[in-house]
């Protein structure tokens, strides 16, 4: 018998449940049997789709509760998902124990099939800190150094084996000579061996164990087969390679299996997620029906003809353009600037004026390529008094290196800061264990002295052991170093020794992971923002007046978040700072990824615009101070790929002097259908090919002395390719490509770099 559902209210021939759909969002709902991958582009109502598909499989008795598998990638998805479907269904919504999370359906899954991957029924799953303890013993066994082979690379290593699917019997050489010069599979084994000895599993573990048990056990592989009449699967594009080999084996059977995703929104690849996944559905899943979903509801034409334009540029995608029935609005600002701090300025004056005019801090946005970046804002923000907050991350004075830092400069600046000594004795790790510490704190106490004036006396007593004494006398006597050299340095140099120095910036470097770089890229951020104060007194006085800003809980603010942590959310008025090579795309993507990273990183500047619902805005600044140094930086190739008919380019002036001069290409726009909800873009089933760009990027020439001189982009007629130039920042190179006023160099120590003309001399 199956379940009890609730009647269909009906108005007319349709059950409540396909009510406000449209033609495609219908088709994907009742397309029941059989593969089905629905492309649901940005803002087109997949959740709506994929909640109606699943009350469809319960009014028309297709499938028991208990016999429909839907998979989510967040506990807030999934909760979304059951609620949504609550309301339609009622309580038959209680009976699907497989709705769920990748992670806690496949633990639920491992619970049942435990004793087959050598573990016990109740065993423990393991957090991060756990795991790297774990990790950190065996390095220790294994006699490595761990400043060289870093625990927290061992253990990134291992999570993408396993995101790969792969056990320790399946590395090749490739794969274990990564770590400790090719002991990675003898590490991953021993810890995997460890992990079945404490009964315990990461979350790696919670579908790699039922990967193997799917793939050793084939009674227990059809069981499941049979089981799930109904495979649903959110965000199909985000899935790693173990996620899609178990979900291809449980549905090879019934091949009842829809995926909802975008291809043009995959931008996870740095935590496994692999977008040929969804490029591959078709292959996988022969006769797959494939439904678009190209009706956008959240922005205006312009806002999507310009992200259709960028995404366009990307080969190999499956291919739609998204469309709206909203009034035209207004179109993509494209502003450049002079710098960063002027980028902030400019971006808190453009949300004090949306204010004046009623609209709600609550609806502005701030999406950034970097966290580093958020740094100018919130100083900015702090200075005029404008509310914020930061989604998806720690404002940037509260992160652990940022505060670990701090703790460093205050010591040096004042040496009965004991709260900053304390957070600071054993970091980076010192050898200075806990009852060394109570010791410290024990004779703080009993002679009423600051910590580091209590550490330099106990070095006169026999109270710790020698290696304690010599560890805590090296640091004091650090410290001392460095209190002498603040009379002598700027500031911001002594930050930039003490980090160095203390090892702290070596441990970093060894980790050798996105989370480490990241870390990097925000010391380097709070040296530079040392460098707008006379004195490190002023610079700590100003980081404490920020700290100390918290704002009404119920107050509305300006959100600043990256663009990763903004999928899935939309806002009124969007600013998208940053739009510079080797900012975004990131030179990392440049350097390390080839075409790859570079198409993901133009999807993250799809989703970016995407975001916008009314007004989005982009800047881009002629000059960033990297490491110290003032760069000048060219616009990033994503706004040369902006439809010029939707792009409203201005030019900020600094001293009276024009910065730079935009020069769009007269061609008919190829997106004028899309910005009238009327047709398709060049999108549509193949993206658009080599030298389509209809924006040639804006060009900004500034001479030694940052002085703007206004120019076209012609170029210079004395080069030529082969020649060699000098280029101050990168130093000698031939030329590979000449575009215009824009050049490719293959330099003799950076490698291959994109530059504008007027900034080489001939070598």
């Amino acid at each position: 018998m199956m379940p009890p559902v609730p009647a269909p209210q009906s108005v007319g021939d349709d059950p409540p449940y396909l009510h406000g759909l449209n033609a495609p969002q219908r088709e994907a709902v009742l397309t029941s049997d059989g593969p089905v991958l629905v492309l649901a582009g940005a803002g087109t109502g997949k959740t709506a789709a994929l909640t109606a598909r699943l009350a469809h499989l319960l009014f028309t008795r297709r499938a028991y509760p208990s016999e429909i598998l839907s998979v989510t990638f967040t506990n807030k998805a999934a909760r979304e998902m059951r609620e949504r479907v609550g309301r339609l269904v009622g309580d038959a919504v209680e009976g699907m124990p497989w709705l769920g999370t990748f992670h806690a359906i496949g633990a639920r899954m491992l619970r049942r099939h435990a004793e087959l991957v050598g573990l016990q029924a109740n065993f423990t799953i393991l957090d991060t800190d756990d795991q790297l303890r774990l990790l950190k013993q065996l390095i220790v066994a294994a006699d490595l150094d761990e400043k060289r082979w870093p625990t927290r690379q061992l253990g990134g290593m291992i999570d993408g084996w396993k995101n790969r699917g792969l056990t320790p019997a399946d590395l090749d050489a490739g794969d274990s000579e990564g770590f400790a010069n090719g002991r990675g599979r003898e590490l991953y084994t021993a810890y995997q061996a460890r992990l079945v000895a404490l009964n315990a599993c990461d979350f790696g573990d919670l579908l790699l164990h039922m990967l193997t048990i799917l793939k050793r056990e084939p009674a227990v592989l059809e069981q499941y087969q049979q089981r799930f009449r109904y495979i649903m699967v959110d965000e199909y594009q985000d899935t790693n390679t173990v996620q899609y080999l178990w979900l291809r084996l449980l549905a090879q059977t019934r091949k009842n299996i829809c995926c909802v995703g975008d291809d043009d929104q995959s931008i996870y690849s740095w935590r496994g997620a692999q977008v040929e996944n969804i490029l591959k559905f078709e292959r996988d899943f022969p006769g797959a029906k494939v439904i678009r979903l190209e009706q956008n509801y959240r922005s205006t034409p312009h806002i999507l003809a310009a992200a259709s334009g960028v995404i366009a540029q990307n080969s190999g995608r499956l291919g739609k353009t998204l469309w709206t029935a909203e009034p035209e609005g207004e179109k993509v600002r494209v502003i450049g600037i002079w710098d960063g701090p002027e980028e902030a300025r400019r971006v808190g004056e453009e949300i004090e004026s949306a204010q004046r005019q009623g609209k709600t801090l609550d609806d502005c946005a701030i999406l950034v390529r970097a966290q580093h970046q958020t740094r100018e804002f919130e100083d900015r923000f702090i200075a005029i008094g404008m509310p914020y907050r930061i989604i998806g991350g720690m404002r940037f004075y509260e992160r652990l290196e940022i505060r670990d830092a701090l703790a460093y400069l205050r010591i040096v600046h004042q040496s009965a800061d004991d709260l900053a000594f304390e957070r600071i004795i054993n970091v980076p790790k010192r050898g200075l264990g806990d009852k060394a510490v109570a010791k410290l704190h024990m004779l703080a106490r009993a002679t009423g002295l600051p910590l580091l004036s209590a550490a330099a006396r106990i070095l006169d007593s026999d109270e710790l052991t020698p290696q304690a004494r010599r560890s805590l006398g090296n640091f004091v006597g650090d410290l001392a170093r460095w209190r002498r050299l603040a009379g002598e340095l700027p500031h911001p140099d002594l930050a930039r020794q003490i980090l160095d120095e203390s090892g702290y910036t070596a441990v970093l470097q060894a980790e050798k992971s996105v989370e480490a770089s990241g870390r990097l890229e925000n010391l380097t951020e709070l040296v530079r923002a040392m460098e707008e104060y006379e004195t490190l007194g002023a610079f700590l006085e100003h980081v404490s007046l920020v700290m100390d800003n918290e704002a009404n809980a119920g107050e509305a603010k300006v959100t600043i978040m990256t663009i990763h942590a903004a999928k899935g959310l939309e806002f009124d008025t969007v600013f998208l700072p940053g739009w510079e090579e080797g900012l975004f795309p990131s030179q990392r993507a440049l350097d390390e990824g080839g075409t790859a990273s570079l198409e993901e990183e133009r999807r993250l500047a799809y989703v970016a615009i995407t975001r916008a619902r009314r007004r989005a805005t982009i800047l881009h600044a002629a000059n960033r101070r990297i490491y110290g140094q003032w760069t000048s930086s060219i616009p990033s190739r994503f706004v040369g790929e902006l439809p010029p008919q939707h792009v409203d380019a201005e030019t900020s002036m600094a001293g009276g002097e024009s910065l730079w001069r935009a020069n769009w290409s007269e061609r008919a726009d190829p997106f004028a259908d899309v910005a009238r909800g009327t047709g398709r873009g060049p999108g549509w089933q193949r993206a658009a090919g080599p030298g389509t760009s209809s924006l040639r990027e804006p060009t900004r020439i500034l001479d030694s002395r940052a002085s703007a001189v206004s120019m076209g982009n012609k170029g210079r007629s004395d080069l030529s390719i082969g020649m060699r130039v000098f280029h101050q920042k990168f130093g000698y190179g031939l030329i590979a490509v000449i575009e215009g006023n824009k050049l490719e160099i293959d330099f003799e120590g950076a490698g291959r770099k994109r530059v504008i003309d007027s900034f080489v001399t001939l070598g």
